[in-house]
């Protein structure tokens, strides 16, 4: 009744520290997932990024979601490692009248523009950074007044496959 009525558990060292560390262990999972090394386009392992996390003696807060932390840890991560988050990579088909002037408006928030093709419509295939994509969906949206079309063809660039060690 205690608990009900005041609101308050005591959590003991030995739990809090499990949480702490199981949090930890998520967020360097998010960042492995969603990062790359930009040189070889290829994911680094989750026991790469915790070891990275240490030496940069990152500290989880218990009450931030491991999502925001995991952005601020790629934040942090970059200064000492080469790591980038993976290019999403868009298709999107607009109508010919506002595909000229719309894709300038796109082009500084495109990286690479992998397939290009124009007959009735403008069709372009190419990799953004995640971060752009809110953007460039309200752009499209809002140029064409819903007649574009944007569709997600894969969340992450990555090189699948064995990298060979010379």
């Amino acid at each position: 009744v205690q608990i009900l009525s005041k609101g308050e558990l005591q959590v003991s060292d030995k739990e809090r520290h499990t949480q702490l560390e199981q949090m930890f262990r998520d967020i360097a999972t998010i960042v492995a997932d969603k990062c790359v090394n930009p040189e070889t386009k290829r994911p680094y392992t989750v026991t790469l990024i915790e070891r990275a996390m240490k030496d940069i003696h990152y500290s989880v807060r218990p009450h931030k979601s491991t999502k925001q932390q995991a952005l601020e840890v790629i934040r942090q991560l970059k200064q000492t490692m080469q790591i980038e988050r993976a290019h999403m990579r868009l298709r999107f088909i607009l109508p010919a009248k506002e595909g000229k002037k719309l894709k300038e408006k796109l082009k500084p928030l495109i990286k690479v523009i992998e397939n290009e093709d124009f007959h009735e419509q403008l069709e372009i295939v190419c990799l953004v950074d995640p971060g752009c994509f809110r953007e460039i969906d309200e752009l499209i949206r809002s140029e064409t007044k819903g007649k574009g079309t944007l569709e997600v063809l894969s969340l992450k660039d990555v090189e699948e496959g064995d990298e060979k060690l010379e």
